[in-house]
């Protein structure tokens, strides 16, 4: 991809209820501490390889402004780190929506988020591999 400006534009959010109907209904999640990651292999409106949400529950943090603080955070993180994870989507040919759901009970310090996030990405690419394994065999 070779637009690396570090923007979060409007075509990468993930805002379209059906594809986030489906992806709660038929999808893969796996947990890296401190999130739910939630996600499914989709046809996207956009041409970005990605499309993500943000989710903080209203359980834990009764008050909007930390559950948005909590929001901003991760998808600042997300910002600043989606260039790699871009590449890698990019390189299979692939397109992904995706949840990141904020597990504990406490606001964690972006430092602590940070490289959870970076480690959760990369495994949505592993998790992608182990349900699409690349052949081997080219033409028999």
């Amino acid at each position: 991809m070779e637009n690396t400006r570090f923007t979060f534009s409007k075509a990468e959010r993930l805002t379209n209820k059906t594809l986030i109907e489906e992806l709660f209904s038929d999808s893969n999640s796996f947990v890296t501490y401190p999130f739910r990651i939630v996600w499914k292999e989709a046809e996207l409106p956009s041409n970005f390889p990605a499309q993500v949400a943000v989710s903080v529950s209203k359980r834990c943090f009764k008050r909007a402004v930390k559950r948005n603080l909590i929001k901003r955070r991760i998808r600042e993180i997300y910002r600043l780190n989606k260039h790699p994870f871009y590449q890698e989507l990019v390189k299979r040919n692939i397109q992904i929506s995706f949840m990141i759901v904020y597990l504990p009970r406490t606001i964690l310090p972006s430092a602590e988020m940070e490289p959870r996030l970076k480690a959760a990405l990369q495994k949505i690419i592993r998790e992608y591999e182990k349900r699409h394994p690349i052949s081997t065999d080219s033409a028999d």
